[in-house]
């Protein structure tokens, strides 16, 4: 029954390509990547390569301000999808899982799998797959069970996006995988939401992180989804934009390393009438800091100082 089924997704994805489907369709364009340019066999049985202890530690260390920025919403998202029989996995620009969140009673099926910390997913090394070819196309996507290049992988569904630095250059991949051979496609979409959102999330929470004294408006784009964020210094002059805002206004690195008054990217306002989108940000922090201001000030990855300037250039009372 096994060897049948091999057979079977192995003919599949043969025949696919040498159809010249990949010209319509961007599953068969990573399939044919996966033959032709990796040389690998769908029928291939081989688990995933599995980095060594140092070789993970290292990886970890490349990404440390983005490992720590994703940590709530890593938590947050898995709390929404791991009573399914799903796992949350975020990955490194080279498909390697560096933070994973699952259910104990899940975890021996999942390391059997290879989704698990320090394995390598590139579409290199695994073909067609969630986090590899979300990496390759730097989009938003779901492999769904046989639409995995390898055989071997069909019995997963992985939901993955992109996930862009403080310069808008990709940096990881934001996956959940579902062991659950009753999961519907339907379901994955709604899964890609959650999935999305988040990744925006620690987007958002990387950017701030990264500039720590600048102010945070929301750019004007046409993005309705969000992300597009600008930092902007003392003197209102832009020092930094999220992929989404550089995308929508054109702004390149050496743009930005210029002198570029924000009034000149928000329709001739002034910036100062644009405090709602950062009083928005302070007022949630307070929030969920039960209105405690150092607690606050460390959720948004600022100095206490920095907050009470905000508060003030904001105008937002402090709690009593």
């Amino acid at each position: 029954m096994v060897g049948t089924h091999i057979a079977q997704h192995t003919n599949r994805v043969q025949a696919a390509i040498a159809s010249n489907e990949a010209a319509r369709s961007a599953l068969v364009a990573s399939w044919q990547r996966s033959l032709a340019l990796h040389h690998l066999d769908p029928a291939a049985s081989a688990p995933p390569q599995r980095l060594t202890s140092a070789e993970l530690r290292h990886a970890r260390q490349r990404i440390e301000p983005l490992l720590y920025a994703a940590q709530a919403s890593l938590d947050r998202l898995y709390q929404a999808v791991g009573g399914v029989g799903c796992c949350v996995l975020l990955a490194d620009r080279d498909g390697i899982p560096l933070e994973r969140r699952g259910a104990a009673g899940d975890d021996e099926t999942f390391d059997e799998w290879g989704l698990w910390t320090g394995t390598v997913w590139s579409e290199r090394s695994e073909g067609t797959n969630g986090i590899g070819t979300c990496l390759v196309e730097q989009r938003a996507l779901t492999i769904h069970r046989d639409q995995h290049f390898f055989s071997r992988n069909t019995l997963m569904s992985c939901t993955t996006a992109p996930i862009f630095d403080h310069q808008g250059r990709l940096a990881a991949a934001l996956d959940v995988s579902s062991c659950r051979a009753d999961l519907t496609e339907g379901f994955a979409s709604l899964i890609a939401v959650a999935v999305a959102d988040a990744a925006r999330r620690i987007e958002a929470e990387t950017f701030r992180l990264a500039f720590p004294s600048a102010r945070i408006v929301v750019a004007p784009t046409a993005d309705k989804a969000g992300g597009g964020l600008l930092a902007l210094d003392a003197d209102d002059m832009v020092v930094g934009a999220t992929r989404v805002a550089r995308q929508a206004l054109g702004l390149s690195d050496e743009v930005l390393l210029g002198t570029l008054p924000a009034s000149e990217l928000l329709g001739g306002q002034r910036a100062e009438d644009l405090t709602d989108a950062e009083r928005g940000v302070l007022q949630r922090a307070l929030a969920r800091a039960g209105g405690n201001v150092s607690a606050a000030a460390k959720l948004l990855g600022i100095s206490r100082a920095t907050m009470h300037r905000k508060l003030n250039k904001t105008g937002l009372e402090r709690p009593h």
